[in-house]
């Protein structure tokens, strides 16, 4: 498998289209991020072997050549794909890297300085790269843009990303239909637009991959509360726009800071321990399972493997060390689930998703796509349900047809399981931007609408 390295690229600023450094507010600047400009193929021992290479980069300056195989940075070994990911989070400009590698069947060490990540820019957006200090004494970068020239206290967008360790900057070769579903707010809203990069990425200092939950949602609390008191934002009319896992926090945050509306891509309402059951049938199944293999997948594997994990408060490690036939069921490592700390979903399975979206009195933009095998349509009904026997009305639900958990068009959720390459369509992005400025725009003057496609929400 080929790894392209996880960048990051931020800033500009005020009123112009220039790159001013956050210090210029009187902040000591946090350190700016770096590229590996290479590609790489993580080999099943040790190490990964680099496959392409850019020119000038710090790695050729360093002597690095196509087919080399690093080992070590700076005294740590590459012995896993995780840890290879905490490495390229944390790769930092201006420092000197040790790194030690094998050329054939020879050995070599050398030692490379990386070139800072070039800023974010947006044609008549205003973009300041400014940063917050969570109650945990993390300081964290926040990425706001606005249009150039804004005085008057404008409309805002707090984004709130999904569950994945992956920055929120965009970056010239980035392919993320996600990152440009943000642009596309960014550049057609006319509002302010606030991201948070998580602990360990973009410029963030920690790690992302040892934040628990109750950390990074402390995170975007103090984001938001900076964001409420920008003099140049109107407090009373932020709408919060959360993917995924944001989309689950999106009702928290609308509810305990009072915020305009929620708009919800990719959602779910059940516990995290419901969720994971109903995708591992669902993999189970597209994986080409008959049911009743299915069903015992489930009860001898499954539902003992994550009770154990969210029920239970273990690490998988010690759940398989209790039941060593569950290691053939486990694909997680002993103390991570896709990429984050067990720590984080003991949290999570305690947090209250369904309460906050029962408890949400302002408007409701809830987008889910019929090719998206990771949230279930079920989840989105029954927020509809909550919402409407809670009185709110005032609450659309998109089923957006072809649409997956990627904000790419697939033809079904296998063609999207699979990792197919699937289409764009400015329809994905166009009705987020929709649904901010009628949020944004019309406040408390709205009727509730339930949508089945793009085309009867407009």
């Amino acid at each position: 498998m080929i790894f392209a390295s996880r960048t990051l690229c931020i800033l500009t600023i005020l009123f112009c289209s220039a790159v001013i450094p956050p210090a210029v507010f009187g902040q000591e600047e946090l350190a700016r991020r770096a590229q590996w400009q290479a590609r790489f193929e993580r080999l099943p021992e040790a190490g990964v072997r680099v496959r392409t290479l850019q020119e000038n980069s710090g790695l050729a300056r360093a002597g690095i050549v196509e087919g080399d195989v690093l080992l070590n940075i700076n005294g740590a070994s590459i012995t896993s794909a995780a840890a290879w990911d905490d490495m390229t989070d944390a790769l930092v400009a201006g420092r000197e890297y040790r790194i030690r590698y094998r050329r054939g069947t020879q050995y070599g060490e050398t030692s490379a300085v990386f070139d800072p990540l070039p800023f974010e820019t947006h044609e008549g957006i205003t973009t300041i790269y400014d940063h917050i200090v969570s109650d945990f004494g993390i300081r964290q970068r926040v990425i706001i843009t606005h249009p150039e020239g804004t005085a008057s206290p404008q409309p805002a967008i707090f984004v709130l990303q999904g569950l994945s360790c992956s920055s929120i900057e965009n970056w010239a070769g980035r392919r993320s239909n996600f990152v440009r579903s943000i642009q596309d707010l960014i550049n057609q809203s006319g509002m302010v637009v606030m991201r948070t990069e998580k602990p360990g990425l973009g410029d963030s200092e920690g790690d992302c991959s040892a934040t628990d939950f109750r950390t990074e949602l402390n995170g975007y609390e103090t984001a938001l509360k900076k964001l409420k008191s920008l003099p140049y934002v109107d407090p009373e009319r932020i709408v919060v726009f959360g993917s995924s896992m944001g989309s689950a926090l999106a009702p928290y945050f609308a509810n305990k800071y009072q915020l305009n509306g929620v708009i919800s891509d990719g959602t779910y309402y059940r516990t995290w321990f419901e969720h994971m059951l109903e995708i591992e049938r669902r993999i189970k199944a597209m994986e080409g399972n008959d049911e009743s293999t299915v069903n015992g997948m489930m009860n001898q594997a499954y539902i003992p493997l994550y009770y154990g994990m969210l029920i239970e408060k273990m690490s998988y490690q010690a759940v398989v060390e209790r039941s060593p036939l569950l290691a053939d069921y486990n694909y997680h490592d002993g103390g991570h689930m896709y990429g984050r700390p067990v720590s984080f979903y003991h949290q999570l399975q305690d947090f209250d998703v369904a309460g906050n979206w029962h408890r949400l009195a302002v408007p409701a933009r809830i987008r889910w796509g019929t090719s998206d095998w990771i949230m279930s349509e079920a989840d989105n009904d029954m927020i509809v349900d909550a919402l409407q026997r809670a009185g709110n009305t005032n609450v659309e639900l998109l089923k957006y047809p072809g649409l997956d958990h990627f904000d790419t068009i697939q033809p079904s959720m296998e063609a999207s399981f699979k990792g197919e390459s699937g289409v764009w369509d400015d329809r994905i992005s166009g009705q987020l931007v929709e649904w901010a400025k009628d949020l944004n725009a019309q406040k408390n003057q709205r009727t509730g609408v339930y949508a089945e496609t793009p085309e009867e929400s407009r």
